[in-house]
């Protein structure tokens, strides 16, 4: 799911980008945030069904031999629920806001505050100030998301009592979270994820942009 993850976030991203840009009516600093967050809808779209079908392998407590392949699990989520929100598409208004708002500052954030702080001639030093831009970029855009990601695992993932579905709908199940267990349970796995997506989302940036000017001037 990762490679057409990232694929459509970055190729979307740009596309956004140019549409919104058109008329040059909007100020830069709103385009590069509407382009992300309509590439994060655009990309939670074509992700959702692989995290309906990864969290259910993830939550089997069977024997990894005696575990069903990824496509026979799709095909029984089909069979028994559907293509909608009840199967492959279970929690997609989590997933929606989960990588709209993710990509909406990620995006906005790194190419904003990018072009504030000039271009360094040094090579490597000039790699550091990209570095810690997307460093920044990538945490932020966790720490402001992470309440969706929650209520998406908790739709997802097993339910309390089997049979019975106590978490659906995106804002019903964040509003229960907090009801429940209180503010900072919608936190919950955020210094994991910080330390996964704030290093991951610079490198994935700075690999982008180095191999975008590659390509466009030896293409």
């Amino acid at each position: 799911a990762e490679t057409p993850k990232r694929a459509v976030k970055f190729f979307t991203f740009e596309r956004y980008k140019s549409l919104f840009t058109y008329g040059d009516y909007l100020p830069q600093p709103i385009v590069l945030g509407a382009a992300g967050l309509f590439a994060g809808f655009t990309e939670a779209v074509v992700i959702n069904p692989f995290e309906v079908v990864k969290v259910k392998l993830q939550a089997e407590r069977s024997k990894f031999s005696e575990q069903s392949s990824t496509v026979k699990t799709a095909k029984e989520i089909i069979a028994k629920d559907g293509f909608g929100t009840k199967g492959l598409n279970k929690g997609i208004t989590a997933t929606l806001g989960r990588h709209g708002v993710f990509n909406m500052v990620y995006f906005g954030f790194y190419h904003n505050v990018k072009g504030l702080i000039p271009e360094q001639k040094d090579p490597a030093k000039d790699f550091l100030r990209r570095f810690l831009i997307g460093l920044v970029a990538g945490t932020l855009s966790s720490v402001l998301n992470i309440p969706f990601d929650v209520a998406k695992s908790r739709i997802q993932g097993p339910q309390p009592i089997p049979g019975l579905i106590k978490y659906k709908g995106c804002f019903r199940t964040i509003g229960l979270i907090y009801k429940e267990e209180g503010f900072l349970a919608l936190y919950k796995g955020l210094l994991p994820k910080v330390l996964r997506l704030g290093p991951g989302g610079a490198i994935m940036l700075i690999v982008y942009e180095y191999v975008f000017d590659f390509l466009q001037v030896n293409f």
